[in-house]
């Protein structure tokens, strides 16, 4: 009895381990359904992108007006934040002090120029006597001698008046370009001091400077751009206001500064607007855009079809009901596509969606393949 018992244990033991042993063979025999998914044909399109730096306004033209004479301000000729023409008189020093010197110093030419004729005549007698052998030769050398100190009286007198006329011109400062003037740093009454007093600050806004700083790599790009003739519709450099709009007018390079930072590698770049409604502001910042060079005809795809692993860049391309996954290089993004400077090709379908589970030669189901336009001029 016991016989049959342990017969029937080891039988239905074995049957176990048999049915155990056929389970993960049946699995892996199944085949798995293809994975559904979405997809769209790489397009030839018009890619125009800008590379971006960071930018400030710059007057082309600005100055520090400081006094150049010591004495009290007794004018004021202008209104503060106004554009002042060339020339125009923005402020007057105390001038009775420079006046009474400079008629002083037309005096003392006055004195030293009757002198200097005097001197003059009385050594031409001397001469004409002297070539008749009818004076001492003391008394020609004398003479002579008179003359070039009284001629050289009259250069002195001559100078000190230049320093007074100099000193009573710089008793008025005036505008000496045609520009926006700011904020007075001084009033009526107010005690200025030669060469250390600021009194104002004017730039100079229309035409104004963009400045902003380009890679050293980039020299040659921005040195072949430079003297290039700007058309009404020309979009090469954009500058992006602070409030994020465009600005209207176009700008080009006005200068490349002469050498490169050794510390940061970099070179600056001024780039000159027009600005006839004075919308830019000297130390403004901004975002000078630059037409890239490889803007025009390009591969575009949606960005959301590209799977980014571990720094590198891929797509799945739908091979009939296979997805091939294959490495790309990536461009400038452009609104909600990218472009793709190296690994597809026109027309190529690519999985927008759905591709969270695929793997490279999975099986897929296009079902919903949106079809590659057709090409101008292609059946």
């Amino acid at each position: 009895m016991k016989t049959k018992q342990h017969i029937l244990l080891i039988g239905a033991t074995g049957m176990f381990y048999l049915a155990s042993c056929k389970g993960p063979a049946q699995k892996q025999g199944m085949v798995m359904p293809p994975t559904p998914v979405n997809v769209t044909a790489a397009t030839l399109g018009t890619a125009i992108y800008y590379d971006k730096y960071p930018a400030s306004v710059v007057a082309l033209n600005q100055v520090e007006l400081r006094a150049q004479v010591t004495g009290y301000i007794t004018g004021i000729f202008f209104k503060e934040g106004e554009v002042v023409q060339k020339g125009k008189p923005l402020y007057e020093i105390d001038r009775r002090k420079y006046e009474a010197a400079f008629r002083q110093a037309e005096a003392n030419v006055a004195s030293s120029k009757a002198n200097f004729v005097r001197a003059q005549k009385d050594a031409d007698r001397y001469n004409k006597l002297a070539e008749q052998d009818a004076i001492a030769r003391q008394t020609l050398d004398n003479a002579n001698a008179t003359l070039e100190v009284n001629r050289s009286q009259l250069a002195a007198a001559e100078a000190a008046l230049l320093a007074a006329r100099t000193d009573l011109d710089y008793s008025v400062i005036k505008a000496p370009f045609t520009g926006r003037i700011g904020l007075s740093q001084v009033k009526l009454g107010a005690q200025v001091s030669q060469g250390s007093t600021l009194l104002n600050t004017m730039s100079s806004e229309n035409p104004i400077g963009v400045d902003f700083v380009v890679n050293e790599t980039d020299i040659s790009r921005f040195s072949a751009l430079q003297g290039k003739t700007i058309g009404a519709g020309d979009s090469t450099f954009r500058l992006q206001l602070p409030n994020g709009s465009l600005y209207t007018e176009h700008g080009k390079i006005l200068a490349i500064d002469r050498g490169v930072d050794n510390q940061t590698a970099t070179v600056r770049v001024r780039i000159e607007f027009n600005n006839p409604k004075d919308v830019l502001k000297d130390g403004m910042s901004g975002v000078m855009q630059v037409l890239n060079d490889q803007s025009g005809d390009r591969v575009l795809i949606p960005y959301k079809a590209v799977v980014e692993q571990m720094g590198e860049f891929f797509v799945f391309i739908a091979k009939d009901t296979v997805a091939e996954q294959r490495k790309i290089q990536l461009g400038p993004r452009v609104a909600d596509k990218i472009v793709i400077s190296d690994g597809l090709q026109q027309g190529e379908l690519i999985v927008v969606e759905g591709f969270q589970r695929l793997r490279d030669g999975g099986k897929i189901d296009t079902t919903t393949v949106k079809k590659a336009p057709a090409q101008p001029g292609k059946k």
